[in-house]
């Protein structure tokens, strides 16, 4: 049975979090009063097909239906997890919750969006205010993992543990407050910043445009990847944190920043705040920004996924979880039919693998043939512990037929059969497909070497049992169309 959600409110937030939802394999089940409420989502939705399935590097599940309501009770029915992001008024909230509890599941979660309000200002008189915490998400919540979770003495261990649960299930973050505090922490630092820019505004000092760009080429790169704590820690050089405060913590006491005032916002303070920005970025649509927005941070999040760092960390992690729901097995023990070519790989072409035809470019088949026979390699033991202990396979030769062309946001499986395997060889052939489309087929020739003299040498005992197995499984398939075939032959 599907896993199913409720969005109350579905403004940009609200939107995020159903298009986070849906996209995770959850049904949605949306209430707004608002008459454009599923032309917004919808919109929202279509930003997050673009870019959320190429963020990680296998594929996500089925989507979700998602479904609009005009009654609360009826969009909350049978929901696991409510998540309201109504207006920061607390009366409004207050209302939406007194309606919940008539409504909702006791065991379900109610998580608010809320990004001001302290959970025991949104639990004071609810007799729901066990099922109640904040869930403070950041946009686009498709995209960026960040959830303050926050909670008090009024939850019980098991809604805490289920909202952990939820969060991570769906490839976020849950940074769990224990104690609350007003804007939670992020919004705290984002506040502090804001301020003392609204102040170099206020003062001539600075543009919107320089201060974007005194952001994002420099301080900004690095809180991306390594905090702020972090960060600092580096700066300190061999010395460390101690060093960094030592030198730095006495400029603390000098007058630089004006974080404890804001300047009056007059009329002359809006008007060069919103000119500066329309000269800034007025040429480009709020849709185009967002597209623009998500482009980039799907390839930051990317690279930090190549050094298993950061955000890119977190992704490969939950890149794992769908690894393991998609069915490709950790070892060839776990595969339940051996006499049929192993899945290998299962992903969406994400946006950065295109070229300038607007298709899959060349390198990224071999990329994806390369990714699987490295997914077959751990199958049969040859993982990293493996290889650190001195031995892995070596590619020899390599054929790859293009069949058919592929764009972004395909959702594509390889699958692998072993012609070949015994000794020091492994002869491997991939089949890319785009559900019955066959996009492409690898022929991938490898060596198994001793990394120690740079030769060939026989594999491990349980690397060659593993490959023989498989390789006996799938003596009896016919031969794949095209094997051995040399360029320019007929298909």
């Amino acid at each position: 049975m599907k896993k199913q959600a409720a969005i109350i409110g579905g403004g940009v937030i609200g939107g995020g979090w159903a298009a986070r939802f849906l996209l995770n394999g959850w049904d949605v089940r949306v209430f707004d009063p608002d008459p454009e409420a599923e032309r917004k989502i919808g919109e929202v939705l279509a930003n997050a097909r673009r870019s959320l399935p190429g963020l990680g590097n296998m594929a996500l599940p089925e989507e979700g239906r998602l479904s609009f309501h005009a009654d609360l009770s009826e969009a909350c029915a049978g929901a696991s997890w409510v998540q309201e992001s109504v207006p920061e008024r607390l009366d409004i909230k207050h209302k939406v919750y007194a309606q919940l509890a008539d409504c909702v599941a006791a065991e379900a979660v109610i998580g608010s969006s809320t990004s001001g309000y302290k959970p025991s200002e949104l639990q004071a008189g609810m007799a729901n205010a066990h099922q109640i915490v904040v869930t403070h998400p950041f946009n686009p919540v498709y995209l960026l993992p960040l959830i303050e979770l926050v909670s008090t003495e009024a939850n019980s261990a098991d809604v805490i543990a289920t909202a952990k649960e939820v969060i991570s299930g769906i490839g976020m973050y849950p940074l769990h407050l224990k104690k609350e505090i007003d804007a939670h922490i992020a919004d705290r630092f984002l506040e502090a910043v804001w301020r003392e820019a609204l102040w170099l505004i206020n003062d001539g000092i600075a543009t919107t445009e320089e201060i974007d760009n005194a952001i994002r080429y420099g301080f900004g790169i690095r809180w991306a990847q390594m905090g702020l704590f972090e960060t600092y820690r580096v700066a300190g050089g061999e010395a460390g944190m101690r060093h960094f405060i030592a030198q730095f913590g006495p400029c603390l006491s000098w007058p630089w920043t004006k974080l404890m005032d804001v300047p009056e916002l007059t009329d002359e303070l809006v008007d060069a705040i919103a000119d500066q920005s329309d000269a800034q970025s007025g040429m480009h649509s709020i849709r185009e920004l967002e597209r623009i927005r998500d482009d980039n941070l799907v390839g930051m999040m990317r690279a930090l996924g190549a050094n298993d760092w950061g955000a890119g960390a977190l992704q490969n992690a939950h890149d794992k979880t769908l690894r393991a729901g998609a069915g490709i097995v950790g070892h060839v023990d776990d595969i339940a039919d051996l006499s049929q070519p192993v899945l290998t790989l299962h992903r969406v072409v994400p946006l950065d693998w295109l070229d300038y035809n607007g298709h899959m470019t060349e390198s990224r088949y071999l990329q994806a043939f390369a990714d699987s026979t490295d997914r077959f390699m751990e199958m049969i033991g040859c993982d990293a512990d493996y290889i650190a202990s001195g031995g892995s396979y070596f590619t020899a030769e390599t054929h790859i037929r293009h069949l058919d062309e592929v764009h972004a946001g395909a959702k594509i499986t390889v699958r692998t059969q072993v012609i070949l395997g015994e000794g020091k060889k492994m002869h491997l052939w991939h089949e890319m497909c785009e559900g019955a489309r066959v996009l492409a087929t690898g022929e991938h020739m490898l060596l198994h070497v001793d990394l120690a003299t740079r030769r060939a040498a026989p594999p491990a005992a349980q690397v060659e049992a593993a490959l023989v197995k498989i390789a006996t499984a799938h003596a009896s398939l016919p031969a794949p169309e095209g094997l051995g075939r040399a360029v320019g032959a007929p298909r």
